[in-house]
């Protein structure tokens, strides 16, 4: 089998959907398909069952998969170690989150981290969301995982990490609890918790804008340094606030209460670092997280894999 034929029969296999599969590995829904093919001719079995609804392994299909999906694990963290090694990536790796959700999936990418490169400390650590790149240009951290958008001239980064739908955090006495959905024109008749300064003032109003669509005010309440602040001031009736829909499962106590936003953008994550300090060993952690993310399901679903997969503690 050539690694490409691997790649995506463990997928589908996963997967268990051609769409999703082709989207994964970054090839097209027939390419997936004509693989597979070939791969069921040459072995002389079915390795799926296919109907307009389901997609099923076989038998044989389940026990390739048994074999060949750690075996190839352990070729890639091979080819990886010895990578490591020939371009002496070691050292220390100091990253940065505000959400527990975010570091929840950075503790689970530094497992896969740690089985390749074996020379690198990893240290991770929660960093106040009113000051989202204090440490990294102080050098307090190398890398931090932040919301986008990042428009700053001095920092760089990565691809999308998370992909959550935006939800709105409320009490659970709050008017809105008894929508079954909120709108950002709604937030007119709310109070929005915001963030403090020194956050930049285009992330601000990206997400707590000060007008609706149609041009009415949204009145702000006070502004919080840590996601958790949010929490007790809302239980306490000071206002809402905007945040993933991953605090659903992450934030979730007596009291409060979460409804989607109809025509709320996305919330979207992505590793950020200084333009002037990307090193080998930060290039390797982000190419891990990316790939890592990618085996989850991608960045829409990669949260919702890793509390399925039993660690959804937060």
């Amino acid at each position: 089998m050539e690694r490409q034929e691997i790649e995506i029969f463990l997928a589908l296999a996963e997967e268990l959907h051609f769409g999703r599969t082709a989207e994964r590995v970054g090839v097209s829904q027939s390419r997936v398909s004509q693989t597979i093919a070939r791969l069921e001719r040459r072995i002389g079995a079915r390795l799926f069952e296919r109907t307009s609804r389901h997609v099923t392994l076989t038998p044989i299909g389940a026990r390739l998969r048994d074999e060949v999906g750690p075996a190839q694990r352990r070729i890639d963290e091979a080819v990886a170690r010895a990578t490591a090694a020939g371009r002496g990536i070691t050292g220390t790796l100091r990253i940065g989150f505000s959400g527990a959700f975010t570091g929840h999936l950075l503790h689970d990418i530094t497992e896969v981290f740690g089985d390749r490169y074996p020379g690198v400390e990893v240290l991770i650590r929660q960093v106040q969301i009113s000051d989202p790149y204090g440490p990294l240009r102080s050098g307090d951290i190398d890398l931090q995982v932040s919301e986008l958008p990042i428009q700053e001239a001095d920092l760089r980064s990565g691809p999308v990490l998370l992909s959550q739908e935006r939800v709105l955090l409320m009490s659970a006495d709050h008017p809105f609890a008894a929508r079954d959905v909120v709108s950002v024109e709604d937030l007119a008749e709310a109070t929005l918790l915001t963030v403090a300064r020194p956050v930049p003032a285009h992330w601000l109003d990206h997400h707590f804008p000060r007008q609706t669509p149609s041009g009415r005010p949204i009145p702000h309440g006070q502004a919080i340094t840590h996601w958790e602040d949010a929490l007790s001031l809302v239980l306490a009736g000071k206002g809402v606030t905007p945040v993933s829909a991953a605090g659903v499962r992450y934030y979730a106590r007596p009291g409060l209460v979460f409804r989607p936003f109809s025509d709320a953008p996305r919330i979207e994550y992505a590793f950020v670092w200084p333009a002037d300090h990307e090193t080998g060993r930060l290039r390797a952690f982000v190419n891990t997280a990316v790939e890592r993310v990618r085996g989850l399901g991608g960045p829409a679903r990669a949260l919702d894999r890793l509390w399925q997969s039993g660690g959804g503690t937060g």
